[in-house]
């Protein structure tokens, strides 16, 4: 999108559009630029927000008052079954928004239209007197935020140009990792009115995905070619070759097993405080939230900076790299410290090394998409996968390695290390980015 962003995408001589013209109409410069970064800021934020506070407070109350006996069991049952959905959701989503024809440009009309679905089924959850009322209106709202997450990612790669993607990507982590911490305190001042917390988040996600459409209006593509569609073509285009596009492969397993790392150890961080480093429940229960304030501090830092320095310096995976070391120290520092004191530092340090891996890593995605990006909304989708799975996962794997080692958290913050050293190797392979 050029400053004029209202412009048709120029077309070729037989009437329809070419993707050279659509990118040069897409891409963003001087006030707009700074516009839409602040946009995607401000919207992953909202996302996040509304994720982690119905998630990890509204959600786990609401089903608590209902069966209070089966509680774990039934929150388990709802996000289950919304996440066999959602995991395929984006790359669909994606794919569909590739080949939008509209006034509004390809990914606008996905990004506010199943917002405005997902909006109201976020409020829906708080009429709902049954688990199995909650379930379907959670399935409802999932499915429809994680069909305008795919979309809402992709405007990185369909509006900057390759050399300012790391700016565009820190400001996208930056909004992730802020957004989650705040959801989870927004919500549990509103715990005490599940109604109206719902409706907070609900009315948020849909007023800034409209703003966001508004304000960042897309070119129209109503005559931008598009191929018949084939159902057969459709469902095979999810298959990407890694034979064919090593690079796409290498970035997917890289992120998998970055995520698989981070995951496994901060998901069980109230145990850790509890059951390794000696803590009280209620002494546990303030200080995760220090660790979480002090993680965001240096997390946020260190991906706007170290997206600028990417940018600048034309370089990514030289970052990644860096932040696997970082992230690795902050790792070990718990073995050595298994105090509070350590896991402070072990906070400081983490989000040092995971806020340079969350500014880089969506830029570099951008850059190993198959066809030069011809498919960015599939294809993204596709990468998400590779975020989603290692949610599923780590759990289970940290709930195995602590079975096996007689309930040694040690045994956590090792695995985690190897799977983040093992990311930073699976992205040095790759060979179209610096």
């Amino acid at each position: 999108m050029s400053d004029n962003s209202r412009t048709i995408y120029p077309a070729n001589p037989t009437g329809q559009s070419d993707a050279s013209n659509v990118d040069h109409a897409l891409t963003v410069t001087s006030g707009k630029k700074r516009l839409l970064l602040a946009s995607l800021f401000t919207n992953f934020f909202v996302l996040l927000a509304l994720y982690c506070g119905v998630i990890s407070v509204l959600l786990p109350k609401h089903i608590a008052q209902i069966d209070p006996a089966n509680k774990a069991n039934n929150l388990a049952i709802v996000m289950t079954s919304a996440l066999l959905f959602t995991i395929f959701a984006q790359p669909i989503a994606g794919a569909l928004s590739d080949r939008c024809r509209s006034t509004w440009g390809r990914r606008s009309p996905w990004i506010v239209g199943v917002a405005l679905i997902g909006g109201p089924a976020i409020f829906g959850i708080s009429m709902m007197t049954t688990v199995a009322g909650i379930a379907v209106f959670w399935l409802m709202a999932a499915v429809s935020l994680n069909c305008m997450n795919g979309p809402l990612a992709t405007v990185v790669a369909d509006r900057f140009l390759p050399e300012n993607r790391g700016i565009a990507s820190g400001f996208v982590g930056a909004g992730f990792t802020a957004g989650g911490t705040v959801g989870i305190i927004v919500a549990g001042y509103l715990a005490w009115n599940l109604q109206l917390g719902y409706l907070v988040f609900g009315l948020a996600i849909a007023a800034c995905c409209l703003a966001f459409v508004l304000l960042n209006r897309e070119p129209s593509t109503r005559s931008l070619a598009v191929e018949p569609f084939k159902w057969g073509r459709f469902f095979k285009s999810f298959w990407v070759s890694p034979r064919q596009y090593p690079d796409f492969g290498w970035a997917f397993f890289g992120r998998f097993a970055m995520f698989l790392g981070y995951q496994g150890v901060v998901t069980y961080q109230l145990y850790i405080l509890q059951d390794y480093i000696g803590l009280s429940v209620a002494q546990s229960n303030h200080d995760i939230g220090t660790i979480s304030v002090i993680t965001l501090a240096t997390l946020l830092f260190s991906g706007l900076v170290s997206g600028y320095l990417s940018d600048k310096l034309q370089r990514r995976k030289i970052f990644v790299f860096a932040s696997s070391v970082l992230m690795a120290i902050g790792l070990i520092i718990p073995l050595f410290m298994p105090t509070l004191t350590g896991m402070y530092l072990y906070a400081a340090v983490l989000g040092l090394g995971y806020g340079v891996y969350t500014s880089i890593d969506m830029a570099l995605m951008t850059q190993v998409l198959p066809g030069g990006g011809k498919q960015a909304g599939k294809d993204m989708g596709i990468l998400t996968i590779a975020t989603v799975l290692p949610q599923s996962f780590s759990p289970i794997l940290s709930a195995w390695l602590l079975a096996e080692f007689n309930n040694d958290y040690s045994s956590l913050f090792i695995a985690a290390i190897i799977f983040v050293f093992a990311s930073s190797f699976f992205v040095l392979t790759i060979k179209s980015v610096k």
